[in-house]
């Protein structure tokens, strides 16, 4: 080798030595800098067996959120600090706390907005007849929240929460449930849980078709869906975004043991669907035969409007 080119190679490595130094610092700089949230990953971390897992957003699943164990308590009280259930029919404020296992309140800054918001609540009725999506803003001190919501029946509600922590960057979740009228309903009430299989709904000139890729729907296979909608005279469905996407659909079972949050593989919100026959496609795995019900979140020319479409899972 030459004399020159030994020099260069000794120039060569010490700008390879100090391009790595460098790229080594600046990771430990953005690793420490601080995000706004005091929590770490570990806070997200539910101890023991049967614990929930985070979510995969490229592969939606139905999460079993009473089940299993929340590294997150959340609890609901009214905030005009009563004890008195809520009246079907009438708005009612609410309080809700988040913490960690270890009791540190889930703040703001604690959560990454997605889909436009901090936090979502899924609340949903026992006959799986009033869904309702609401977002809570933040309360008076660290921890709170505050919502309110207007419930269409008796019964005990069920309120779901999804969010994304700035520790994990992943979503999870947590649930509690809020009586509305009188307890302990009497049996006949339970008649109104049958539902007949339907995966057309029509609303005000709507109609809107959920149509799965096979049928019927089995259990720990993921099925493709397409939700299809059309006027009756021909008219047009301009589609806008709500939330960030332009449907959003969500799945109980009966025993509202849990959900699945979906959205659409249309993602550019620049890119409208059709509005004359609007096509939107989603996927899902449900893991257990039964009945279920998807609830479909759209905005139609400006007006959100929700449609439940019922269908039975099997083995």
């Amino acid at each position: 080798m030459s004399a020159t080119a030994q020099p260069l190679d000794r120039r060569a490595r010490r700008q390879v030595i100090m391009i790595t130094v460098s790229a080594v610092t600046l990771f430990a700089v953005f690793r420490w800098l601080p995000t706004g949230t005091n929590l770490s990953h570990m806070d997200f971390r539910a101890t023991g067996t049967n614990s929930i897992e985070f979510c995969d957003p490229l592969n939606p699943q139905f999460i079993p959120v009473v089940a299993v164990k929340s590294p997150v308590t959340m609890t609901l009280v009214r905030a005009d600090g009563t004890v008195t259930p809520p009246t079907p029919g009438q708005e009612t404020r609410f309080v809700l706390t988040l913490k960690t296992a270890s009791g540190k309140p889930i703040a703001p800054e604690d959560l990454i907005v997605t889909h436009t918001r901090l936090l979502h609540l899924l609340i949903i009725d026992p006959w799986l007849n009033d869904y309702q999506h609401v977002h809570p803003e933040p309360g008076a001190r660290p921890g709170e929240w505050t919502f309110a919501f207007t419930p269409q029946r008796e019964g005990n509600y069920r309120v779901f929460a999804d969010f994304t922590p700035v520790a994990t960057g992943r979503g999870l979740y947590a649930s509690t449930d809020v009586q509305v009228g009188r307890s302990g309903l009497p049996a006949m009430y339970t008649l109104v849980m049958s539902h007949k299989t339907s995966w057309v709904v029509e609303k005000n000139g709507l109609r809107c078709a959920l149509v799965p890729g096979a049928q019927p729907v089995r259990a720990r296979q993921p099925v493709d869906l397409k939700l299809m909608l059309s006027r009756a005279d021909g008219g047009r469905v301009p589609l806008g975004p709500v939330m960030g996407a332009f449907a959003h659909l969500v799945a109980f079972d009966e025993a509202r043991s849990g959900f699945a949050h979906l959205h659409p593989t249309e993602t550019n919100l620049l890119q409208p669907p059709d509005a004359l026959k609007p096509v939107l496609n989603f996927k899902i795995t449900i893991p257990a035969p039964g009945k279920y019900v998807i609830w479909a979140q759209l905005n139609v020319a400006g007006r959100e409007t929700f449609l439940p479409f019922w269908f039975d899972v099997e083995p």
